[in-house]
């Protein structure tokens, strides 16, 4: 791994400000987020909750009827977006244990590569850890190649080529069609990012291991000043691929009079992980009007919040009493607007949560609603007793 000396490769920028994409040479070619895999206490259930509250189709499974003894795995699309939901069948396999310690969270990110056993190369020379050497997998459908590396705390980016495989997902899954809910999708189309969570002083490491083993670049970095209130503080780096698609934003708290949002996500995950997943819509009215319908909870802001709103973020497209119904933030970039939303943690742990976004050529990841998210973010964490 890295040590904590950041890297002169490293692209900087001031706070809240955005460099352009880069235009060096990818040695890690990225086409997109294949997949995020939840290790999970019981798939079967947790699959269910993924298809009726947020409209996700079950597409393919591998577990005991398919020869698999060891987990059982449910795929989930809507959009490009893809969910894995794995559970162990045994208490002493490593997925188990991921679950005991961390409650039901990401334990690999997956990213679609044109070569598998390039990417695994190429990263660990440049430092990476490896999690699994390429290997190659068989059926009917073709041929997959997958390998993969370490990062933050227990979690694995793993590197899938599909290029010669036409199956619906991976060999040793069964394809499986329809929602068992009848129930259609809420409007998700794709993974926007993927927060992770870091300790204390850990921040800078994982934004120099982003650039040096994967050739990322540094988006925008936000400080300890930019995302603070009255009680805590946190501070943020956004790191991107080359082609400016896959985005990690990297937190770490700060010093504060509390606990922050970040803290308390490292006390219950029982170490570094991921913290959100924004998922991107074109109709973010109509998505979190129907996520709302089927059971998710979302954070709640004060209606002050939208006093003057034209004002602050310029005109926009969406009405501001349906935003303001639905407890949706705006924000403006130079680049454009985004309008945002927060769930509730989607475990009883408060760690994992979801973002919907939906963006109007902004490139930024809502800045001028750091102060209003936060303050909500305190308010459930002091009804937890964890402020």
């Amino acid at each position: 791994m890295q040590d904590s000396t950041p890297s002169q490769s490293t692209a900087t920028s001031s706070p809240g400000t955005q460099p352009p994409l880069s235009t060096e040479v990818d040695h890690c070619p990225i086409r997109r987020f294949d997949h995020i895999e939840f290790y999970v206490g019981n798939a079967k259930q947790s699959a269910k909750f993924y298809e009726h509250c947020f409209g996700f189709e079950t597409v393919a499974y591998r577990g005991l009827e398919t020869g698999s003894r060891d987990t059982a795995s449910h795929v989930l699309q809507q959009g490009d977006i893809r969910l894995v939901l794995t559970s162990a069948i045994h208490s002493s396999h490593p997925v188990s244990q991921h679950v005991m310690r961390h409650g039901d969270g990401a334990g690999v990110i997956g990213l679609e590569v044109p070569d598998a056993a390039a990417a695994f190369r190429n990263t660990v020379e440049r430092g990476a850890e490896g999690a699994m050497e390429p290997t190659a997998s068989e059926d009917s459908d073709g041929a997959l190649v997958e390998s993969a590396i370490k990062i933050y705390g227990d979690t694995v980016l793993k590197f899938v080529e599909r290029e010669n495989y036409g199956g619906t997902y991976a060999p040793g899954f069964v394809a499986r069609s329809g929602r068992t809910n009848g129930e259609g999708g809420v409007g998700l189309l794709a993974i926007d990012h993927i927060v992770g969570n870091v300790d204390l002083g850990e921040m800078n490491r994982w934004v120099d291991f982003f650039a040096d083993t994967l050739g990322f670049s540094q988006l925008v970095h936000f400080d300890d000043e930019a995302i603070s209130t009255e009680y805590s503080a946190l501070m943020s780096k956004v790191m991107q691929d080359g082609s400016g698609k896959i985005k990690f934003p990297i937190n770490e708290p700060a010093e504060g009079k509390r606990k922050s949002q970040i803290e308390e996500y490292l006390e219950y995950y029982e170490g570094p992980g991921v913290q959100h997943i924004a998922c991107a819509t074109e109709n973010i009215i109509q998505t979190v009007t129907e996520l709302q319908s089927r059971g998710i909870e979302f954070l709640s802001v004060p209606t002050s919040y939208y006093e003057e709103l034209e004002g602050r973020v310029g005109k926009i497209d969406e009405p501001t009493d349906k935003l303001a119904e639905l407890g949706i933030l705006v924000d403006r970039d130079d680049d454009g607007y985004l309008l945002q939303i927060f769930s509730q943690p989607v475990e009883d742990r408060p760690t994992v949560f979801y973002e919907v976004i939906e963006r109007h050529g902004a490139r930024g990841f809502g800045e001028g609603n750091f102060k209003a998210l936060f303050e909500a973010i305190e308010r459930e964490q002091d009804a937890r007793g964890n402020l």
